[in-house]
């Protein structure tokens, strides 16, 4: 049995979170999700509060990263390498989606929530750290401007996979498993051809024969 009153505030509010999304789903992100939860698993409701001062954003954020620290825990560096790097992204991604089936509803409100413009820079920086740590997982050690692009891709991706997958009725998720594995796909080929076009090592780029192939197309 989990003992909450043991618990700081700040692990009391990772502990609760997933319970508050289950709330949320009913009764938004609001005290009395965060009561309702805390009834559920056996903590001071009165505590409970003090652990989101931030109200709805606090409670949002401590949802999304109680996916980052079970996505942590539940792979590693070496079995991810094992697979190829779509497939670690792949992988990722829809265990972050599997951890939230069923708090569709819950999704809808944050997303709601976290589109304000008053939540605008909290939003992205959760986005950026969750992509973050996708990114480390899979085993990117990349600190050039790849670094970055790599994550506000993901970041992309998985926002827009997100609102899928809180619309879709499909059997077994389907339309959210093709529209993500179509993004994917779609990176992979970006990144093959910015990979041909700006790798020292590979074909040299001749302005001269770009131009020409712009003129004279092969058959």
């Amino acid at each position: 049995m989990t003992e909450y009153a043991d618990m700081t505030l700040d692990e009391l509010r990772l502990a609760l979170a997933p319970e508050v999304g289950n709330s949320a789903v009913f009764d938004g992100w609001s005290d009395q999700a965060v009561e309702i939860a805390a009834d559920m698993a056996g903590a001071d409701p009165d505590v409970a509060r003090l652990a989101y001062p931030g109200g709805a954003m606090d409670m949002i954020a401590a949802w999304i990263e109680s996916v980052d620290a079970a996505m942590i825990a539940s792979f590693s560096q070496e079995d991810l390498a094992k697979l190829p790097i779509r497939e670690r992204i792949r992988t990722l991604v829809q265990f972050r989606l599997d951890a939230i089936a069923g708090q569709e509803e819950a999704l809808r409100r944050a997303t709601a929530i976290m589109a304000m413009p008053q939540n605008a820079a909290k939003s992205l920086k959760t986005g950026w750290n969750s992509a973050d740590l996708m990114w480390r997982l899979a085993g990117d050690t990349a600190t050039d401007y790849n670094h970055y692009t790599k994550r506000t891709i993901l970041a992309g991706i998985y926002a827009a996979t997100l609102a899928v997958f809180a619309e879709d009725d499909s059997e077994g998720k389907a339309e959210t498993r093709a529209f993500l594995d179509r993004r994917i796909e779609g990176v992979m080929k970006f990144e093959k051809a910015k990979a041909k076009w700006l790798n020292p090592q590979g074909e040299t780029f001749s302005l001269t024969r770009f131009l020409g192939r712009l003129r004279y197309p092969a058959n």
